[in-house]
């Protein structure tokens, strides 16, 4: 039996397990795809933004660029717990309320970042704007599968997290350049303004699906005693970790050992984020054929490209291609996790789908945090690539592991 049919039945059915109940969105499926797209677009780039204009924050809040960062740290915390808080709480809502809640809350939340004052209520304004951010991706993605056939779940569900890599494309070096002419508190007015329009968006495009009567706390709370779930996103967490340490240090290695110029720097950048543009695309088209393989192939890839990261620092026109094949290999397993979730969450689809980015922001606090050790331990940038590789490889053995327990399982319930 092949995994990927144990817990869903055929979408040619109507009524399927958990949050897949096929929706018929009352504009046209394009008209919603587009809207969800623009909606992870929004967030995403409420996320990167402060990363291309942290000097221009830390001057403004007269800090240090160091101090500066705590404010990304607060938000990967507020996403970190507000993913299955929200989950848990909304599990009883209409999937498009829950959606209206959170861009509502994400809205308020970049708001406060421009009047607060100081720097911790700054902090304590992006925690929560973090709080609803993996909510927003998890159940973007879950309405996405529930408006289109079984055979199309991974190209709608990479089509709507494609907004993500969009943001690093287009909304994070807009984001800095509005930060840099008009202030970083401009910046972030505008991505709150942004939200209102997705939150106008969200009410007209997606269908109005029905209260899920019967579902609680409890039920989304079978996610934690699932260990497809819990093994699925340990996976994330550890195998994102590579990508996300290169990402922190790029930057730095660019200026610092390339001594390249600022606008090179950005180019840099662009061509990262159409990396990740590329493996959303790659990997959805390869998730409908065969899940686990492209999973496979994406660890694998991403641990070849992270010791080509190791030995490229010094190059600029080699790490400028590694640069594009890198995130290329590792967000093509962002759609395979992504649907997979669906696969084994049961009735937990809420919970499991929004952990999934509770499991990015965790492979990106280990990642860069262990990219720091090893610099301060004087190994140079290489040791990041190296890392990285190691994490890509650990990612690949808990997969592994994932799959063969699963057939395990399979061939004594055929057994009963």
């Amino acid at each position: 039996m092949r995994l990927n049919t144990e817990i869903l039945v055929n979408m040619e059915n109507t009524h399927l397990p958990g949050d897949l109940t096929r929706s018929v969105a009352p504009h046209g499926v394009g008209a919603a795809m587009m809207t969800l797209m623009a909606c992870t677009f929004v967030v995403g780039t409420g996320e990167f933004a402060i990363m291309g204009m942290l000097p221009q924050f830390a001057s403004s809040m007269s800090v240090t660029p160091a101090s500066a960062g705590y404010a990304i740290s607060a938000y990967a915390l507020g996403v970190v717990l507000g993913a299955p808080a929200f989950a848990i709480v909304g599990s009883a809502l209409p999937k498009r309320s829950l959606l209206l809640i959170l861009i509502s809350l994400f809205c308020i939340g970049n708001f406060m970042t421009v009047v607060m004052p100081s720097m911790g209520l700054v902090e304590l304004a992006r925690f929560i704007t973090g709080l609803p951010h993996g909510a927003l991706f998890g159940v973007s993605a879950l309405v996405a599968a529930s408006l289109v056939e079984r055979a199309r779940r991974g190209r709608a569900v990479g089509r709507v997290l494609s907004g993500i890599a969009m943001s690093t494309v287009i909304g994070a070096p807009f984001s800095t350049f509005a930060a840099i002419h008009l202030g970083w508190r401009t910046a972030y007015l505008l991505i709150g303004l942004a939200g209102c329009v997705i939150f106008a968006g969200l009410w007209r495009y997606l269908p109005s699906d029905p209260p899920r009567a019967g579902r609680s706390a409890l039920s989304e709370l079978t996610a934690f005693r699932r260990p497809q779930v819990l093994l699925t996103l340990l996976t994330c967490a550890v195998g994102f970790g590579g990508m996300f340490g290169a990402y922190t240090f790029l930057t730095a290695i660019l200026t610092h050992v390339l001594h390249l110029p600022g606008w090179a720097v950005m180019a840099y950048m662009i061509v990262w984020g159409c990396g990740m543009l590329a493996g959303t695309h790659i990997g959805a088209f390869m998730v409908d054929r065969n899940l686990d393989l492209t999973a496979i192939g994406a660890l694998v890839g991403t641990t070849f490209a992270m010791m080509a990261f190791a030995g490229l620092v010094n190059h600029p026109w080699g790490l400028l291609v590694d640069v594009f094949v890198l995130p290329a290999f590792m967000i093509a397993l962002g759609p395979a996790m992504q649907t997979r979730l669906m696969d084994v969450a049961g009735d937990a689809q809420t919970l499991a789908a929004s952990l999934n980015h509770s499991a990015f922001n965790t492979a990106n606090a280990v990642g860069a945090a262990l990219g720091s050790v090893l610099l301060e331990a004087g190994y140079g940038y290489s040791a990041i690539g190296w890392s990285g590789a190691a994490l890509s490889v650990a990612g690949l053995c808990v997969f592994l592991f994932t799959i063969s327990l699963a057939r395990r399982e399979a061939a004594s319930a055929s057994l009963r």
